[in-house]
């Protein structure tokens, strides 16, 4: 076929494309009324959850897929946001400034619909949710090499905010700078989890320059800017906005590494099915107190996930546990749980059962 004829129907599916899109639109629309007419929220992350899993299936099943899966998830995940907005839009507050590991958290949970706004710490974001300034925070909780993220511990545990959801997002960072030969660098900016993330390539490669901890990624790649002998670790993105070159990515000292983020908002998830339900509680100073608090879960049968310590707010030497349970709140197991552990524990806080995130 010719250029020209190809380049026609490709004229032609475009408009089929623009004819859907404003479809889908009206449709939105049409959801939205309805949504206001039975009280609803006009944001329902499961409802677009479910959306963008079926159009994901739907390509993989396509006996020859051309367009990769990836792509097509990134696609919807606009289409899904822009209709949204039509709805109502949804102000997402994150850590800043853009460009940040946060930021691209939050696009990938939002999309471009959305109005993404940047605050200079997680505290800030968290309070923002909780004075019902924001729809939504975006923070992250946990990564897989550096443990979890103490600032959105303390934070969940000193406010009424509530975990809607999660997400993990792989983590590659990247050396940024103007000065390609390592030797001749001096300094080297990021924020503490990147540069606890990267310690042994920093060891190896750049054991001479000073490691200078900054209040975001972002902020260490906007020091490098005007200092030829320094770098940043950071995301490929944040050298993107601020035009500084990437010297090396996938610095990360352990392959695979991710974070995992959590949704938040004054509400927490209704039931899917595939949930997980996140709580904190401390024990009695007394023997065998926490060993009886975990065989509650055993019991019930139910999935710990993960469990942290972190020392009370304002109580020296006493400590709270951080927990993810597979399991929704209105599970009669989880629930059973949560009772027997009111009975048990000096402090119990459900922190919100939400959709569980694909970790793969």
């Amino acid at each position: 076929m010719a250029l020209e004829d190809v380049r026609q129907q490709i004229d032609a599916v475009d408009a089929e494309i623009l004819d859907l899109l404003e479809r889908r639109a009206d449709l939105a629309r049409q959801a939205a009324d309805a949504k206001r007419q039975a009280n609803l929220p006009a944001h329902d992350p499961e409802r677009e959850r479910q959306v963008l899993e079926r159009v994901e299936q739907r390509a993989s099943a396509h006996p020859s897929r051309a367009m990769p899966k990836e792509s097509v998830r990134a696609i919807f995940r606009s289409i899904v946001s822009a209709c949204l907005s039509l709805e109502q839009p949804q102000t997402v507050a994150y850590m800043g400034p853009p460009g940040t590991f946060s930021h691209i958290a939050a696009l990938e949970a939002f999309g471009l619909g959305a109005r993404c706004v940047d605050f200079p710490t997680i505290g800030n974001v968290i309070e923002q949710v909780a004075r019902g300034l924001v729809n939504y925070g975006v923070t992250p909780i946990e990564n897989s090499t550096e443990g979890g993220v103490t600032a959105t511990l303390d934070g969940l545990l000193d406010s009424d905010v509530l975990i809607r959801g999660e997400l993990v997002i792989t983590v590659s960072q990247c050396l940024i700078g103007r000065q390609s030969d390592l030797s001749r660098i001096r300094r080297v900016y990021s924020h503490p989890q990147p540069l606890g993330q990267c310690r042994g390539f920093l060891a190896r490669e750049l054991a001479s320059a000073e490691i200078i901890s900054t209040s975001s990624t972002t902020a260490a790649v906007q020091q490098v800017t005007t200092d030829d002998a320094a770098a940043a670790i950071g995301s490929a993105l944040s050298a993107e906005i601020y035009g500084v070159p990437v010297i090396r990515t996938g610095v990360e000292d352990r392959v695979g590494n991710a974070t995992r983020f959590v949704i938040l908002a004054k509400t927490d998830g209704p039931r899917t099915g595939r949930d997980k339900t996140s709580l904190v509680f401390s024990t009695k100073h007394a023997r065998g107190e926490l060993r009886k608090v975990l065989q509650i879960f055993d019991d019930e049968g139910l999935n710990l996930t993960r469990i942290e310590s972190r020392p009370a707010l304002g109580r020296r030497w006493e400590y709270v546990f951080f927990t993810d349970v597979m399991g929704h709140r209105e599970d009669p197991e989880v629930a059973r749980a949560i009772d027997r552990l009111k009975q048990s524990c000096s402090t119990v806080r459900l922190l919100g059962s939400y959709a569980r995130a694909d970790e793969g």
